[in-house]
């Protein structure tokens, strides 16, 4: 078995308390073997603060596995400065980008077995200079840079009742309506279906599209998108085998029936999924970036400064996340990682 990499993420946030929390309930939640890539003393400091049993070990990708039985495995890297919980701080975005790249360094290198990422806190990364809107296109970047050629990512929320994909990600909401476009759509959906049977085993995915506008526009009356940008895509996607029914108005897609009748989710706008997906399933969510060449999984929640070091911090989201990319990365299907059937 070859170990996950799992990012620090702001270690000002609940990454820590959770990565403790994970690697302690380690065998009674299945938790598969990881290597964190962060600071190991700002661990060892969290797990006195929660009270936590969870020894810190420097390790790498090839003693990860054999360390993990007996105590955290970590892979050294410093915040650069000294981490109070729940208080950000700009002067160690440099180590949070840093424990980014090693990780995806492992993956493409096939030291590690895929990437899993803890919350980062975006708004104080782009006072360090951060350029990317956020986790998953810079991972695209990363990507992009050791393949030598452009990688398309493609976000999606999964969990035990939806599967959820944004096809535009984090734009503001006017921005959304200049980004859609047939073509984005059309290639979003290739990568879903792609990855869906390649990767979760789903046989010929079953893609439901929402419109934007209320109602699916309402026959034109409340806007002319659905006819004009989302119609177009589903005839290409269909012309190309792919099951896709739409454009489905978003109000009335997501209930139980509803759901029943489709695998996956594709939606305009970045709310318009993730909202929905949340309420469902918030503390067993996984986010999943297809298109990627490597695995990559992440919980679905943010830093929550406000929890960090309380111990009230669930690791829920990030559990079933490492569960998610060991099984994705050992070719497990859907039914088998708890995602949505």
């Amino acid at each position: 078995m070859t170990v996950l990499a799992l990012t620090m993420g702001d270690p000002a946030g609940i990454g820590p308390d959770i990565t403790l929390a994970a690697w302690t309930a380690r065998h009674e939640r299945c938790v598969p073997p990881f290597l964190l890539i962060g600071d190991p003393a700002v661990l060892q400091k969290r797990a006195e603060r929660l009270g936590l049993f969870a020894p810190v070990a420097e390790a790498t990708p090839d003693t990860a596995e054999a360390t993990f039985e007996t105590a955290l495995p970590v892979l050294p890297l410093a915040a650069g400065t000294d981490v109070v919980p729940g208080h950000g701080d700009v002067a160690y975005a440099g180590a949070v980008v840093g424990s980014i790249e090693s990780a995806v360094s492992l993956a493409t290198s096939g030291a590690c077995s895929g990437v899993v990422t803890n919350p980062i806190a975006k708004a104080i990364l782009y006072e360090a200079g951060f350029g990317f809107p956020g986790h998953t296109e810079f991972l695209a970047d990363l990507a992009a840079s050791s393949l030598g050629r452009p990688v398309r990512p493609v976000m999606m929320l999964s969990g035990p009742k939806l599967r959820a994909v944004p096809v535009t990600i984090h734009l503001p909401l006017r921005a959304v309506f200049e980004a859609l476009t047939s073509d984005l759509i059309v290639e979003t959906g290739r990568i879903v279906d792609r990855d869906l049977a390649t990767r979760f085993g789903v046989t010929a995915p079953r893609i439901a599209l929402s419109g934007l506008n209320p109602h699916a526009g309402e026959g034109g009356t409340l806007g002319h998108e659905e006819e004009a940008i989302i119609a177009p895509a589903i005839e290409t996607l269909r012309a190309e085998g792919i099951d896709v029914r739409g454009p489905m108005p978003a109000d009335t897609m997501f209930h139980d029936r509803a759901r029943a009748e489709y695998d996956v989710a594709m939606c305009m706008y970045h709310d318009q999924a993730l909202i929905p997906a949340k309420a469902l399933s918030f503390d067993d969510s996984v986010n999943v970036t297809l298109g990627l060449p490597f695995v990559r999984t992440s919980p679905d929640h943010g830093t929550a400064f406000s929890l960090a070091g309380s111990g009230r911090a669930d690791p829920s989201s990030l559990v079933a996340a490492l569960r998610m990319a060991s099984d994705l990365a050992a070719g497990a299907s859907g039914a088998e990682t708890g995602t949505a059937p």
